[in-house]
């Protein structure tokens, strides 16, 4: 990101009402990074959260100062046959990102950059009839922890755990420095690109046979999610210096 940017993203961060805990939490030299780092993984977290609800299963709760509501959206994080919005949602929140007031700016940058990510993952975005994978089962005998898990979980925690800081998180971002970058005469913010992109992967490499998760399986997906981690970075930066900068 443009020192511009990263001005204007940290300003917002630091609004949120869970910025105190994010910058207790970072553990970065850097700590306006460490907190962005923090912030990605907040979508997911709020899962977890009882301050948030469910909507439909759980009575909603209070507001938050500047939230448009307290539901966790779980239908944001995907698009399938059965539903999810997180093509149409990303380019909502870009244009409040943009053209929002300042509390609605400070909700949807942490909303923008994780389902950035999401919609890079293959099994964010439909294929089969199987929420995602999150109903297929498979195996891994070969691995030392998991060695049954979804096949969702699996894909999802092939980029590393969200938990990784300092010399962990800088070695494995070094691991993908060698790897290609997305075109730079690609549009910024291609979001339909992207999720086409994901999709095209789904019955090219998403799903073992038998439900085995072998090695040589495993170092094809390990590849893919390499690929599409390195691309989600590259282009969530580009986008955000358009958007910010």
């Amino acid at each position: 990101m443009t020192p511009a940017a990263r001005r204007q993203a940290t300003a917002l961060l630091r609004q949120h009402p869970d910025y105190a805990r994010w910058r207790d939490r970072q553990r970065e030299n850097d700590p306006d990074y460490g907190v962005f780092l923090e912030a990605s993984v907040w979508a997911d977290e709020i899962r977890g959260d009882r301050r948030f609800y469910d909507a439909g299963k759980e009575a909603p709760t209070p507001t938050l100062p500047g939230f448009p509501d307290m539901r966790r959206h779980s239908d944001w994080h995907y698009r399938d046959q059965g539903g999810g919005e997180i093509d149409t949602r990303l380019a909502q929140l870009a244009h409040d990102l943009v053209f929002g007031m300042r509390a609605l700016k400070v909700y949807a940058l942490p909303w923008l950059a994780h389902l950035a990510g999401d919609i890079h993952q293959p099994l964010h975005t439909g294929g089969r009839n199987d929420r995602g994978g999150n109903q297929v089962y498979v195996r891994a005998p070969f691995m030392k922890r998991k060695r049954l898990q979804t096949l969702h979980g699996y894909w999802d925690d092939l980029p590393g755990q969200s938990g990784q800081h300092g010399a962990s998180l800088a070695r494995r971002l070094d691991s993908l420095r060698h790897l290609p970058s997305p075109a730079s005469t690609e549009a910024v913010g291609d979001i339909r690109h992207w999720y086409e992109e994901s999709r095209a992967l789904i019955d090219r490499v998403a799903y073992p046979e038998d439900a085995l998760i072998d090695a040589d399986f495993h170092r094809r997906a390990q590849h893919y999610a390499n690929l599409r981690l390195r691309a989600a970075g590259k282009r969530l930066g580009r986008w955000l210096n358009y958007l910010l900068g």
